[in-house]
């Protein structure tokens, strides 16, 4: 039986594309009326603090999210293997997000809008896409397509990352060790890490300091990860004294972005409220019911969460 745990999406949804693509294998919402003994499968997004409460046979944990590190700070999460979302669909919305707002910047968005608003008309002509550094933190599936979508446009893609990753086109760095090297060259810094204890407030003004300062008005920042990557008071001062040209923020360290936020006044802050990917229940509904039978049929699971490392 697999039992659905979502909050804040349409569970309802959820459900019933799930049991249309499960077919005769029984789905049960929070509230249905079932034995927590008979559930092997959960799907769960912002599980409440009793979410695992009895399942004492469960034997998957599907994460509806890319995500997991709010799902491995559960203080019930049982010890059994846990599938996170991956998607085209979901790594398509998230490139489209980090590609608008990439050449965004790219072509001094910023400058135009304030010459704009003081009615000042000066022809500065943007540097092309191949004199732009584009530096993606990060290189799992999101990552990845980021940067392979960022290649043909003509941009320098460089990107960081954790274990070593070969991409045509693209220029890797690795570690601790190289991450100034890798910054150093950065025009436009991609977050598309996932959030460990070693990556918490890694957009903070030492790093925005290490960026290359050759785009007008400054470096930029994207962070389109988790909240918990950015220190948004470091993000403001850097955005009012020039230390960053500008930043496009979809997610925050709490959402909804409280309204006393100094972030919402800022010119150069393109805000957007944690809507750059979705898990949509559609192709959702196609992978998770895909996941349960490969599992009741033996079959090796892909995207398993490696708890020690954090996703």
């Amino acid at each position: 039986m697999l039992l659905l745990h979502l909050a804040d999406v349409d569970e309802a949804g959820w459900a019933k594309r799930l049991q249309a693509a499960l077919g005769s294998y029984p789905v049960v919402r929070r509230g249905d009326g079932f034995d927590p003994a008979d559930i092997r499968y959960i799907l769960v997004w912002k599980p409440a603090p009793d979410a695992f409460e009895g399942l004492s046979n469960l034997e998957l944990i599907l994460s509806m999210g890319a995500g997991v590190d709010a799902l491995l700070k559960h203080p019930a999460l049982p010890p059994v293997p846990m599938v996170r979302f991956v998607d085209e669909d979901l790594t398509q919305r998230m490139s489209d997000y980090v590609v608008a707002q990439v050449t965004m910047h790219h072509r001094l968005q910023s400058r135009f809008q304030a010459d704009q608003k003081a009615r000042r008309w000066v022809q500065l002509y943007p540097p092309a896409a191949a004199e732009t550094v584009v530096g993606i933190m990060g290189l799992g599936v999101l990552g990845q397509d980021a940067a392979e979508r960022l290649v043909p446009l003509g941009f320098t893609v460089r990107a960081w990352s954790r274990t070593p990753k070969a991409i045509p086109g693209v220029e890797g760095f690795v570690g601790e060790e190289q991450l100034d090297a890798f910054l150093g060259g950065t025009d436009i810094l991609v977050n598309l890490l996932p959030l460990t204890p070693q990556t918490t407030g890694i957009l903070n003004t030492d790093t925005f300091r290490k960026l290359r300062r050759r785009l007008d008005g400054g470096p930029v920042i994207v962070n389109a990860a988790r909240g918990g990557h950015q220190r948004e008071a470091d993000i403001a001062a850097a955005l009012q004294d020039g230390t960053l040209g500008a930043a496009s923020l979809d997610v925050f360290e709490i959402e909804p972005l409280p309204v006393d936020s100094p972030l919402w006044d800022i010119a150069n802050c393109y805000i957007t409220p944690h809507i750059a990917a979705i898990s949509h229940p559609d192709t959702g509904a196609r992978y998770f019911s895909q996941v349960i039978a490969d599992h009741r049929a033996g079959k090796p699971l892909h995207n398993v969460v490696d708890r020690g490392r954090g996703y």
